[in-house]
């Protein structure tokens, strides 16, 4: 099965996201190793955490790439997620629209094509489905 343009744009956003997410978990590292922590402990589940999340991200990218919708849903949940993110900087103790835009824009993007991906595949599950 041939995967469509919109498929491997979707698939490629959720990789690059999964990448920014494990250069975050490069950082997290660098500021633990630093010292530049409160808590160890909190340091490494966070670290932990971000990788875990990463690893999801990339999978999800992986089933678009391969056709699976359960690749699509998982990107647009990870979507939604960064969504909310943005709001919490727009809106939080010490709001930057700056971030905000940085995380929102790919997020709104990344929505928009898992959408069209989400209806490419139905036409095409529609058109190759058996005469009943």
């Amino acid at each position: 099965m041939s995967i469509t343009p919109v498929e491997r744009v979707a698939a490629a956003l959720l990789a690059l996201e999964g990448l920014a997410l494990l250069m975050v978990a490069g950082w997290e590292v660098v500021a633990l190793v630093g010292g530049d922590t409160d808590d160890v402990g909190s340091s490494i589940a966070l670290i932990v955490l971000t990788v875990v999340g990463a690893a999801a991200v990339v999978a999800f990218a992986v089933g678009v790439a391969r056709g699976q919708s359960w690749g699509r849903s998982g990107g647009v949940v990870t979507q939604l997620l960064v969504l909310a993110v943005a709001l919490g900087a727009l809106t939080g103790p010490a709001p930057s629209a700056g971030f905000a835009t940085v995380l929102a824009v790919p997020a709104i993007v990344g929505l928009i094509v898992l959408f069209a991906a989400a209806r490419r595949a139905g036409a095409r599950r529609r058109t190759n489905a058996p005469d009943r």
